[in-house]
């Protein structure tokens, strides 16, 4: 088997590469079953080891096995939000359930738990080292929040819940997925009006796509936000946006509506079962917030003086609005128009005037830059080395001292990916048992043209990838578990949100902000223009956030999750919330991939805001040390994102800033602070 599936023989590749060109759909079902049942073999050999528990016996023969499941699973999940296609997405529903049960199967083994328990509770005699006292304790944890602790009755239920919310997820992002390839806006030469050339371009590459003729709106966020910004088509804004706050409502095969509600009630049945009154009360009592008390008191803090910018920002918005003949209320679909109008008229700042001078190639360069001033690290490309699609390149990281992993760019929006931007891991880094380096992998959705220029929030949302990407490939830790981003839902963002202070300083827009045509630099004057916006429409953008993360946490406390009409809770919760109506949620539940494609992010959502108290509290230790990349406080930094989980978040927050976090840098950021 192994002579024909390349999923399970030696990679010869460079530095450990997936053989890309090599693999195909039909190779995952024996690679997993392969993977699956070497597993669970090896996890019976640990569970019947007759030498007493120890750590190497138990707790590091835990964190060697399943390495093959590991190798094959990460690849696969990569391919199928990067990749995609029917082959992939037919096996994502197939093999969802199957690797459920799998690892519930491990989670709940009986003699495994019985040494870990047995070693846990004697762990302050074991003489430990501090990461491995903290993998230790964690182990245990994991055990007894999977359910390992229950009678064999309550350990199946956990079994079938946990199949069952697998196959849920899937077909969640499978349904957004379906009605973001199916939608299109098709549009003339005669419906371009207010249209800058980006705009034109990609809505021409998206035709082109798609087999049509002249142009289309897809509801990429890439081309959609910038159609509902500069079209001054309020017809055409308004068909656009209600199809993009629509995804997943559509009656039918693909409607998330009759999913969300069985997805909240088992999540809540399985907090019941391990003794927990709801799930966002499970959820984050493994979190820095700790309850959601917590959590619902930071996002108070900023959502009164929120609104209150918010209405402000809409009076001026009006205002311009009625000087320019609109009648009735402003609706969702005309903010981003006026207010792109009114940035030009209060700042003169105009983004189709900025755009050109944001290239892609030029606003990667600055991040890999970046990297190098603050942590000593350059990116070789490597064009022989084959990635799974031609948009892909890849780049050894390297330092002073030679190799440290592999990055990978995958930056354009198509059909078949997955929309929104990430960063994950083809593999992690590690030292248990020899140096093994990180793989890692950033992925945009950017509207594909010739030049591919980006607007300035789409480089912050490439410097903040690039911030999880260097928080893998920084990571120096002893064990697989504890490597780079693996770390609480609420520490996982701090390494992304500060990295996207470097591309806000001026002397990043003046080296890298280069006018695609003739090379010059952004001129002054349109930086501290920029620069001087940075507060304008927070309010908008605060609310917007804040509001997706007050529902998620209500919809996972909510007492009676199964009888849901969600979009009435929805209209309801907005309507109690006081969300301003010509706001719309930034992630509306049917659509709401955090939360729903998968559980990562589930009564987490809050954790941006709250990472983002950390971020912005932390970026200013650099300000007090008068250079952004001053090297005492970028090695402290460093430090921070070597480490991994060994350590508790906070303490290596404290290790890095010299004290515990404060909410007024955020306030300040977001210009909230007199609101």
């Amino acid at each position: 088997m192994t002579d024909r599936n390349p999923l399970l023989s030696p990679w010869s590749t460079p530095f450990g590469v997936p053989p890309f060109t090599e693999i195909r759909p039909e190779h995952f079902i024996p690679a997993f079953a392969h993977a699956m049942a070497e597993h669970l073999a090896e996890i019976a050999v640990i569970g019947a080891d007759p030498g007493p528990p120890s750590f190497g016996n138990t707790i590091e023969a835990l964190q060697r096995s399943g390495r093959t499941l590991t190798r094959v699973g990460n690849l696969f999940a990569n391919l199928v939000v990067s990749q995609g296609g029917a082959e992939l997405e037919a096996l994502d529903r197939e093999l969802s359930p199957a690797l459920a049960q799998h690892g519930m199967r491990v989670a709940l083994d009986e003699a495994v738990f019985r040494r870990v328990d047995a070693l846990h509770a004697r762990r302050a005699e074991l003489n430990l080292e501090e990461d491995q006292l903290r993998l230790l304790e964690r182990t245990h944890l994991g055990f007894i929040r999977s359910g390992a602790a229950l009678s064999p009755e309550q350990k199946a239920r956990m079994t079938a819940i946990s199949e069952r919310l697998a196959s849920l997820h899937t077909a969640f992002g499978q349904n957004v997925l379906h009605d973001e390839k199916v939608w299109h806006l098709p549009l003339t030469a005669a419906d371009l009006d207010g249209l800058p050339d980006f705009v034109r371009d990609g809505a021409a590459q998206a035709a082109e796509e798609r087999g049509l003729q002249g142009f289309a709106v897809t509801l990429s966020r890439s081309l959609i936000e910038p159609f509902l910004t500069f079209s001054a088509r309020r017809d055409l804004r308004e068909v656009a946006y209600k199809a993009w706050v629509a995804r997943g409502t559509h009656a039918g095969p693909h409607d998330n509506r009759v999913l969300i509600p069985e997805i909240l009630a088992l999540r809540a049945e399985r907090a019941k079962l391990l003794g927990y009154p709801d799930f966002a009360t499970f959820r984050l009592a493994d979190s820095m917030a700790a309850t959601p008390a917590a959590a619902e008191a930071l996002l108070a803090e900023v959502w009164e003086p929120a609104k209150r910018k918010a209405a402000a920002e809409r009076d001026r918005l009006l205002a311009l609005a009625r000087a320019e003949g609109l009648e009735g209320p402003l609706e969702p679909w005309d903010w981003r128009y006026y207010a792109e109008k009114v940035r030009r008229a209060d700042y003169a700042l105009d983004e189709a005037a900025l755009k050109p001078y944001f290239l892609f190639a030029n606003i990667q360069q600055a991040a890999f830059d970046t990297a190098s001033r603050l942590f000593g690290l350059s990116f070789v490309p490597l064009p022989d080395t084959a990635a799974y699609h031609p948009d892909v390149r890849t780049y050894e990281v390297r330092d002073k001292n030679g190799h440290v992993g592999i990055f990978l760019a995958d930056p354009y929006a198509r059909a078949d990916k997955r929309s929104g931007a990430w960063m994950s891991s083809y593999r992690d880094q590690e030292e248990m048992d020899e140096a093994i380096s990180a793989i890692v992998v950033n992925n945009n959705n950017f509207a594909k043209s010739a030049p591919t220029l980006l607007s300035f929030d789409d480089a912050e949302t490439l410097f903040h990838e690039f911030g999880h990407a260097l928080h893998g490939l920084l990571s120096k830790v002893r064990y697989p578990s504890q490597s780079g981003t693996s770390v609480r839902r609420d520490f996982v963002e701090l390494p992304s949100q500060i990295y996207e202070h470097w591309i806000a300083l001026p002397e990043t827009l003046h080296r890298y902000a280069l006018h695609h045509q003739n090379g010059e630099p952004v001129p002054e004057a349109l930086v501290q223009r920029l620069l001087a916006a940075r507060d304008f429409n927070q309010g908008f953008a605060t609310v917007e956030y804040t509001a997706s993360a007050l529902i998620d946490l209500a919809l996972h406390r909510h007492p009676a999750p199964e009888s849901l009409d969600i979009e009435a809770f929805e209209v309801a919760f907005l309507a109690e919330i006081g969300m301003p109506r010509e706001i719309g949620i930034r992630h509306r539940p049917t659509h709401f991939q955090h939360l729903f494609a998968g559980g990562g992010y589930a009564a987490g959502y809050y954790s941006y805001l709250w990472s983002e108290v950390l971020d912005a509290d932390g970026f200013e230790a650099f300000k007090e040390a008068g250079d952004p990349f001053d090297p005492a406080t970028a090695a402290r930094l460093k430090r921070l994102l070597s480490a991994g989980d060994t350590r508790d978040p906070m303490q290596l927050y404290i290790d890095f800033r010299g004290r515990a976090p404060s909410t007024a840098a955020l306030l300040r950021s977001r210009g909230l602070d007199t609101a």
